[in-house]
């Protein structure tokens, strides 16, 4: 799986409604919340300092920056005892999983995000594999979000910043290219079983039931 990602030219409003999505509906997922991760919350908001000054960006509080793994599905989908089901199913999956170890270091202007790409990008997607595994086997594999073919293109990251409009990347690029920051390697021991909304043009969870990775 190669890390390599390019700056894109332009960018796009990144708060289009995705199928099923509307006002007032939550969603569970698997991601990695990052705010208790002091050094990288530190890097992002180096690289938000210079985004600042750019109307089209939404930058992401330091309460809400995470690393997308896997959705899981609608809270007026899954019952109760499923999602209790799937926790102990990944649990179980991931006290055999290492622990990943990532770097983060310098953002991408994406067409819809600016972020850091994590390096390398294959612990977490083997943490994200287990994940994906436990779903199939408690909700079935229709629940497993992404057809097959899509898995092998996954490149874990964190946004820092959210398109909210069309916008030439090439200032962006140049703002961030300019900023001399340090490369931050951590341990992420730890992955958030979250629910979340996307009423305020921001990714905002109500629950974070963290699950241990390698113990």
């Amino acid at each position: 799986m190669s890390d390599l990602v390019e700056h894109a030219d332009n960018m796009q409003d990144h708060w289009w409604w995705r199928p099923g999505w509307r006002v007032g509906r939550h969603f569970h997922a698997c991601h990695f919340t990052m705010s208790p991760h002091t050094e990288l919350v530190k890097l992002a908001q180096l690289y938000q300092q210079a985004l600042r000054p750019f109307s089209g960006l939404d930058l992401i509080p330091t309460p809400w920056l995470h690393l997308t793994m896997q959705g899981v599905g609608f809270l007026d989908v899954l019952s109760e005892d499923q999602v209790a089901d799937l926790e102990h199913a990944i649990r179980q999956r991931l006290a055999r999983v290492p622990t990943p170890i990532v770097t983060f270091h310098r953002p991408v202007v994406r067409r819809e995000a600016v972020y850091l790409p994590a390096t390398p990008s294959e612990p977490i997607a083997s943490v994200r594999n287990q994940v994906r595994a436990a779903i199939a086997e408690v909700l079935g594999q229709d629940h497993a979000e992404l057809a097959p073919e899509q898995v092998g293109a996954y490149r874990p990251h964190v946004s820092v910043a959210y398109s909210n409009s069309t916008q030439a990347a090439g200032p962006i690029v140049d703002a961030v290219t300019q900023v001399d920051a340090p490369a931050v390697t951590m341990v992420l021991d730890h992955v958030g079983l979250i629910e979340f909304h996307r009423d305020n043009r921001m990714y905002e969870w109500t629950r974070d039931v963290q699950i241990p990775i390698g113990h």
